[in-house]
């Protein structure tokens, strides 16, 4: 049997959440800011059309272009991004079992067709559209293939090309209309193929998608990797795996640049401790413990008026643990090891390192290395606590404080609409 991926992407994810609860910003030219309001990270289909706006380009950079356009900015809402997300991807999940799903990344989605021969593309792909839209307001395009990079090619198609009105379907082509559509996409649209491979590929005169299916893929092996061979294999329609299974992180780590400069230790300690919350949370979420806590500083280094300061340093745990209150003491101790005072900090930051499963943690002489059955059961309440209420609700010290000193600005935020009760929408009649 054939195998068949498709790949649902949500259009422009960022705009797309914004704009669900805000009908006044459908067709309107909107940007979403960086933390603190930097630069721009998501761009709707306006504002891509004007041609000038680039991913990155500084806000206070484009105040003349943005007053000439029309365009609206918004502060980054990620509790809004992060449940939109989750509702999208239990939508589009619902169209296939759940070993069938994987979901890639916040906006994408794979979905493994194999065991749906049944299943036509084009009118798989109409209903996922039109179910995503009426249950959540976000609109995606969805690419078919017989392999996850062409289905990736096909979703860049759905998305870029009108004719398709949202769904390419490439399984459905012959040999000789695939290979015409091939010809006419640069091999820069390739998934995983970056602009510094671009270059090399170019120089040896490899510039389309088909020039790539057709060259010598041992060459290209014997230079490049296996990576591109993968790639190659994978765009002439053979899938080299299957739905890769997401291998837990070797290294957790949570950081952010301040809203408003830091100049004392308590300031600093709520900040790691606020960091080692997030990063934790995480831990626990994947099922593993850490070995070893690392504490970095910054100040601003595009400010050459104010003294330079960048101090890193960790510390080994005597036993891995996944306990928040060890692992917020470890960063503390290395906190203040690192503070020296009269800098102007604007940025923190902490890493879980020496990460390992609970079934391969290696135990200690003189023992401590599980919880006891009291303190797991504190720690998972904790966890249930913070999965229905929210992180900053209760935690180690300043990590239960609801609002932390200098956290990052976000002047332009929209209420987050579906996690906070005080921030429902409001509908008068």
């Amino acid at each position: 049997m054939k195998e068949r991926f498709a790949l649902v992407d949500v259009n422009n994810f960022f705009c797309s959440a914004e704009a669900a609860f805000a009908p006044e910003l459908k067709g309107v030219p909107l940007v979403v800011l960086s933390n603190n309001d930097g630069c721009v990270v998501s761009r709707s289909a306006e504002v891509k059309a004007l041609q000038t706006v680039k991913m990155g380009t500084p806000w206070h950079q484009m105040q003349d272009l943005a007053k000439q356009h029309g365009i609206i900015a918004k502060s980054s809402n990620y509790e809004l991004y992060g449940d939109m997300s989750r509702r999208t991807m239990t939508v589009i999940g619902t169209f296939v079992e759940p070993s069938d799903q994987e979901v890639y990344s916040i906006d994408e989605s794979f979905l493994r067709l194999t065991k749906y021969p049944h299943l036509d593309g084009q009118t798989l792909g109409r209903e996922i559209r039109a179910k995503v839209f009426l249950w959540t307001g976000m609109m995606v395009c969805c690419g078919i293939g017989f392999s996850r990079t062409q289905a990736k090619l096909a979703n860049h198609l759905a998305k870029k090309r009108p004719q398709y009105e949202g769904v390419c379907d490439l399984t459905k082509l012959s040999r000789a209309e695939f290979d015409d559509i091939c010809k006419t996409v640069s091999v820069n649209d390739v998934w995983g193929i970056g602009g510094r491979l671009t270059g090399h590929l170019t120089a040896m005169g490899i510039t389309t998608v088909h020039e790539l299916r057709c060259a010598d893929i041992k060459r290209l092996r014997e230079r490049f990797g296996v990576v591109l061979e993968r790639t190659i294999t994978e765009l002439n329609g053979t899938p080299v795996s299957g739905l890769d299974v997401v291998e837990p992180k070797q290294q957790i780590i949570s950081s952010r640049s301040f809203g408003s400069p830091c100049y004392d230790y308590n300031g600093l300690h709520s900040m790691v401790s606020t960091f080692i919350a997030r990063a934790t949370a995480k831990l626990r979420k994947q099922g593993s413990y850490a070995g070893r806590v690392c504490v970095w500083l910054e100040t601003n280094r595009f400010r050459e008026q104010d003294v330079q300061y960048h101090p890193a340093a960790g510390i080994r745990l005597p036993n891995p643990t996944n306990d928040i209150a060890a692992l917020t003491n470890a960063a503390s101790i290395v906190l203040g090891r690192l503070y020296k005072p009269g800098f102007r900090y604007a940025k923190a930051g902490v890493m879980l390192e020496e990460l390992s499963d609970s079934a391969h943690v290696q135990g200690s002489l003189f023992g401590g290395s599980e919880p006891s059955p009291e303190r797991q059961k504190l720690l998972t309440t904790l966890d249930r606590i913070h999965h229905r209420f929210g992180k900053n609700h209760i935690g180690v010290g300043y990590a239960g404080v609801k609002r932390v000193p200098h956290e990052m600005q976000r002047a332009l935020m929209s209420p987050r609409y579906t996690t906070r009760w005080d921030e429902l929408m409001e509908v008068q009649a």
